[in-house]
């Protein structure tokens, strides 16, 4: 396979998988060694093994963050502060794109991101959903309300208001009081309601505030 018969298969594809390479009649064995050496020319660069990605300038969409964490960790999706960034419901850039998965934890560093995985049990693998993140890619992410109870479930120390009042959050009014209400109770966590009603305390807050 000639380089530009890969840019055409996966031109459009902001990753890709060998598996994509290997329909039809060709060899596996020549099409690795093909990947490899484009690797090494910088052509291409490989996130785990299995699945990569065009390098610029050959890329014609760039892959964002949330996406390629999905396909980093196939059973995972983006959560805690990635996705209240996402929501505007904490100020900062977080430089590092935070996923929940089922499986190991893990912290990989790629040529087009860091990724930090967050393992959690089976029973609270829910509340997410797929969302559009740019113009033609979607990507699994928590709701607001998952992403912030995965925070405080994950963090110690999460039900103290000193540290609730450390992260800054804003928007509140985004929430959707019914569904933390149940994330609460589906949880059944001392320690998570403990926390909720803290938050509920800044969300008091914050709408006196914004009604000064």
């Amino acid at each position: 396979m000639e380089f530009t018969s890969l840019v055409e298969i996966v031109a459009n594809e902001p990753v890709f998988e060998t598996g994509l390479l290997l329909v039809g009649v060709v060899d596996p064995a020549n099409i690795r060694r093909q990947l490899s050496r484009w690797k090494e020319a910088g052509k291409i660069h490989q996130l785990r093994r299995g699945l990569y990605a065009l390098a610029p300038p050959y890329q014609k969409v760039r892959p964002h963050p949330f996406l390629v964490a999905n396909r980093l960790v196939p059973a995972s999706y983006v959560s805690l502060q990635s996705a209240l960034a996402f929501y505007g419901m904490i100020p900062e850039y977080v430089p590092v794109t935070t996923s929940i998965t089922t499986g190991r934890p893990g912290y990989r560093e790629t040529p087009l991101g860091t990724f930090d995985f967050h393992h959690i049990q089976i029973g609270y693998f829910y509340g997410y959903q797929l969302v559009d993140v740019d113009e033609r890619q979607s990507a699994f992410v928590a709701s607001p309300e998952k992403a912030l109870m995965d925070l405080l479930y994950l963090q110690p120390g999460a039900d103290s208001l000193d540290y609730l009042r450390e992260l800054r959050l804003e928007n509140l009014d985004r929430l959707d009081w019914e569904a933390f209400d149940h994330l609460t109770g589906r949880m059944d966590k001392p320690k998570l309601v403990r926390a909720a009603a803290l938050i509920r305390v800044l969300a008091d807050e914050e709408e006196q505030y914004q009604s000064l």
